[in-house]
């Protein structure tokens, strides 16, 4: 049982999170991050799938066929990309919406503490872009406009540095001074 190994990963996200978002300003956005992993949908799959070094909801989807608690997390969060899916007004069938300025910026939170968490000691700024790189061609729902700022945010934080692109995503993606 890892229970207490989940629970201590999920805080340290959180905590990695907050500190960034409230670094842009977005102090109700750190303050309420991921609280869906504490729910039971969430919290008990990610303790019996825990793996230390990436989401439980992988192995739940492995053993599973499907990862309930994904689900249930992505309709709750709106920092991923996945919550912001709808019909397209063409009628090509359910696309990609593009995301608001602060949930992007969340976004960017979330995928750098993500990558400390699961990197630990060796945590490169490069990290966040190669994951982005690796799930390109998966990533049919994310609106174009989307996926190309947060691609922008991520090329800044692996080739100017953590200084930089959070300066760029305060006054450019996020328009404060």
């Amino acid at each position: 049982m890892h229970f207490w190994e989940h629970l201590k990963t999920v805080n340290r996200h959180r905590a990695l999170v907050r500190k960034h978002c409230f670094r842009l300003g977005l102090y109700w956005q750190g303050l309420t991050h991921d609280l869906s992993k504490y729910s039971p949908t969430e919290f008990w799959p990610g303790v019996k799938y825990f793996q230390g070094d990436h989401s439980p909801n992988d192995q739940q989807r492995r053993e599973e066929g499907y990862s309930a608690a994904w689900l249930h997390h992505k309709g709750r969060n709106r920092h991923h990309f996945e919550y912001w899916t709808d019909y397209q007004r063409d009628g090509s069938g359910i696309g990609g919406v593009e995301m608001p300025p602060k949930y992007v910026a969340e976004m960017f939170c979330d995928r750098l503490a993500a990558s400390k968490v699961y990197q630990g000691e060796n945590f490169d700024t490069s990290h966040p872009y190669r994951f982005f790189e690796r799930g390109k061609g998966r990533r049919l729902l994310l609106h174009p406009a989307t996926s190309a700022l947060l691609e922008k945010i991520l090329i800044i934080l692996r080739d100017q540095g953590e200084d930089a692109a959070f300066d760029y995503v305060r006054q450019e993606v996020l328009g404060k001074k």
